[in-house]
């Protein structure tokens, strides 16, 4: 498994229009794109700084996921995103490993990227994601 680059760092909030205005409207940073990602029912709003994205996730009616950790640790630090060359196979290499990635196999996620998760219980407390572009 290779590991290209930290790919961006999940910020989970309540209201992404109110981050996206902190941001991008006070700290300036430009926004490069917005998402609305139906299958997994999240808004997503990417602000840039330098090398480093800030995913911004609001959860829509019926996510899970970002709903729960936001009613249990507030708005904050979501996940840590790892770019890969090929995420199946770093999938594989960590099933192999004895880890237990969130999907067997990878799904699309924001930006039309291939993605799939370590649970945090796993690797010291942080949520991880393995991300490949298709291009």
């Amino acid at each position: 498994m290779k590991i290209r680059k930290i790919d961006h760092i999940g910020l989970a909030c309540r209201d992404a229009a109110k981050a996206e205005a902190f941001y991008h409207g006070v700290l300036g940073l430009p926004v490069e794109e917005r998402e609305d990602l139906d299958e997994m029912k999240l808004r997503v709003v990417k602000v840039r700084s330098s090398e480093v994205v800030l995913e911004l996730l609001e959860p829509q009616a019926g996510e899970e996921t970002v709903t729960r950790f936001l009613a249990k640790n507030g708005e904050g630090i979501h996940h840590l995103c790892f770019e890969v060359e090929n995420v199946a196979a770093a999938t594989a290499y960590l099933i192999g490993r004895g880890y237990a990635p969130v999907w067997d196999k990878p799904r699309p996620g924001a930006g039309g990227k291939l993605v799939n998760f370590l649970k945090p219980k796993e690797t010291g407390g942080v949520l991880i994601e393995l991300s490949q572009s298709r291009a």
